[in-house]
């Protein structure tokens, strides 16, 4: 019996099963020069498939002495013309050449090959995919009910990484390294699978570097000359979890079933951003939705009614297209990276198609400066109205984006109002981000601290000591004062106000040259550094305020404030433990020493909050403990 296997049949590895199995012994096994040539190009251009292909003819070799066949090459080898007339079928026409001139069955797994090969009048046998029970894979030995990634190179030990998202650990899974006949037997097994898995499909394959994706299963398998050396990674998801599962799940259900349908999950790598959409995906479709994702590679785990697209040719805006015409009420793109990706997550929001986004970021402010890159910023909140950033597992917090006119936060005295995009914390409705344009550059400004998370409140307590500096304050000073100094000769003033403001006073003379044209100086430095400026010619600061001042705040108190430092003095009270209030609202408390003083640094936030409280017309007292 003779038999001609075509290059989808010896990539895929069934022919040397068949032949173990006692079907074809004693055969004569015809391999095409074409078959020949395909791999070794393939294996040149550093794909796996090239490899897994040359293993098999290997395998064939080792059964002719073996006795179990008869192997043979034949046929042509394709010239150079034919290998770029490869994608219309000329290599397939040679390989069906020989099947014809030797009378030999011809078997092939390739669907438009096996019909080509009918039409042609040849005996055809077609290997269609397998469906069933598969025998575990040898990467399955370094799993277990822990183990999320592991990692497996050549001439170094295996490695696991087990855990949790909040706990996770790296493991040495053996003391002997890996060889790299191992790893290439270990690769052979996972393409093979691949191609006959129906849940099993390669998602990438350049030179050096194939992404098998099989099942839940994700595994990469890099070779020289894109890595140092072989290795396969293969990452798996450890649970599933239910959008119910996380802590702000009613917030998120209200919003994505409500009109807020432009959502942004932000995060760190590896921190659970696409857990979490997997979550919500899932969610959507159970509510009556219909839910189709973007992905490159597909890495998400969602039932089998959600479809999943890749990039269509290559591009996502290819892909776009279908989309719109699919019209589905949400999707969900992992991940955005590429300048058209934020370009296509844009035209699907506005054209109403509900979107959920997955980029990496290690802050909000980053994620969006990102998209003020690519979109016009004024458009964010109809594209963006939901950011929920990750962090180890958990949702931290969920920000609203709005559009509205204003003076920038900190830049009152250079700026008019103009569109500002506001970025609120949903819970409190702080604003910790505005967004806004200035001479041509888009700025966005962090104008305060992230809510920490609540804990219960406990009274700080202020020893009488020399007050220590704020740090990061000092540090901001020496910034903008190397910033200022760039267009200024004369001496410079930093007084840092709050974390997202200063006031700078310098020579009247230097004012023009620091603020430059139409503020376009301060502007640059203002987005650079990530504070608001506020420049002030030197003699305003001469005219304002003594060198040291002196307050009576309330009957028997008083504060003295001098560059560095302010002092509440209450001789009455010395040697004791009190609290200090404004008005009826506590603020700290405090130990007087045996001058009758308590000693703050100027710049604290406690002291900071003192002079704002008094300026505001509140009483200052002390209550002994």
């Amino acid at each position: 019996m003779k038999i001609v296997p075509d290059t989808s049949v010896v990539i895929d590895g069934r022919i040397t099963s068949m032949i173990k199995n006692g079907e074809y012994r004693g055969a004569t096994i015809i391999i095409p020069e074409a078959v020949v040539a395909e791999l070794e190009a393939q294996a040149n251009q550093g794909r796996e498939i090239g490899f897994s292909g040359l293993n098999e003819l290997q395998e064939l070799y080792k059964m002719t002495g073996e006795g179990l066949i008869e192997l043979k090459f034949a046929g042509e080898r394709p010239s150079l013309e034919q290998v770029k007339l490869s994608s219309g079928g000329e290599i397939d026409a040679l390989i069906r050449s020989v099947a014809h001139q030797y009378e030999a069955k011809f078997i092939t797994s390739d669907l438009v090959q096996a019909e080509v090969a009918k039409a042609k009048g040849l005996d055809v046998l077609y290997l269609r995919p397998q469906i069933g029970d598969f025998s575990p894979l040898s990467i399955d030995q370094f799993f277990d009910e822990e183990t999320i990634a592991i990692t497996l190179k050549e001439r170094v030990p295996p490695i696991a990484r087990k855990g949790k998202l909040k706990e996770m650990r790296l493991v040495t899974l053996r003391d002997a390294p890996l060889s790299e006949h191992e790893l290439r037997y270990m690769a052979q097994e996972i393409l093979e699978r691949a191609k006959r898995d129906p849940d099993g499909f390669i998602e990438v394959e350049k030179r050096g570097i194939t992404v098998v994706q099989i099942g839940s299963l994700r595994i990469s398998i890099a070779r020289r000359p894109f890595s140092d050396g072989m290795e396969i990674t293969a990452v798996r998801p450890l649970i599933d979890v239910s959008l119910d599962d996380y802590n702000m799940a009613p917030e998120i259900k209200r919003r994505i079933l409500g009109d807020r349908r432009g959502v942004l999950i932000a995060g760190p790598p590896g921190t659970g951003k696409t857990t979490l959409a997997q979550s919500i995906a899932t969610f959507l479709a159970d509510n009556d939705a219909i839910i189709k994702t973007m992905e490159a590679p597909r890495d998400l785990q969602v039932p089998d009614h959600i479809t999943q697209y890749a990039a269509l040719d290559g591009s996502m805006t290819n892909t776009a297209e279908v989309l719109l015409l699919v019209r589905p009420d949400y999707v969900v793109f992992d991940e955005l990276r590429k300048s058209e990706d934020f370009s296509v997550f844009a035209d699907l929001r506005l054209a109403g198609m509900g979107m959920v986004g997955i980029v990496h970021a290690q802050g909000v402010a980053d994620a969006l400066q990102r998209f003020c890159d690519r979109v016009d910023y004024s458009v964010l909140p109809q594209i963006i109205n939901t950011i929920i950033f990750v962090l180890k597992g958990e949702i931290a917090k969920i920000y609203d984006l709005e559009l509205t006119i204003k003076v920038p936060e900190g830049l009152s005295g250079e700026m008019h109002m103009r569109p500002v995009v506001v970025v609120r914390e949903h819970s409190r409705r702080s604003v910790e981000i505005e967004i806004f344009r200035y001479e041509g550059e888009t700025i966005v400004m962090s104008i305060g601290k992230g809510a920490e998370t609540p804990e219960e409140p406990q009274k700080p307590t202020v020893e009488a000591q020399e007050p220590e500096e704020n740090v990061s304050w000092r540090l901001a000073e020496k910034e903008i004062q190397r910033e200022i100094g760039r267009y200024t000769e004369g001496p410079i003033e930093v007084r840092i106000v709050s974390d997202n403001k200063a006031v700078v006073y310098i020579e009247d003379k230097d004012v023009p040259a620091a603020i430059g044209k139409g503020g376009k100086n301060v502007a640059a430095i203002v987005n650079k550094l990530g504070i608001g400026i506020d420049i002030r010619p030197r003699s305003e600061l001469e005219t304002k305020r003594p060198a040291e001042e002196e307050m009576q705040v309330s009957s028997g108190i008083r504060i003295r404030i001098d560059k560095k430092q302010l002092t509440i003095i209450s001789p009455e009270h010395k040697g004791k433990i009190v609290d200090v209030f404004a008005g009826k609202e506590y603020l700290f408390t405090a130990t007087v020493n045996d001058d009758g003083d308590i000693l703050l640094a100027k710049n604290s936030t406690i002291a900071q909050e003192m002079i704002k409280r008094y300026n505001e017309g509140e009483t200052i007292r002390l209550r002994p403990v």
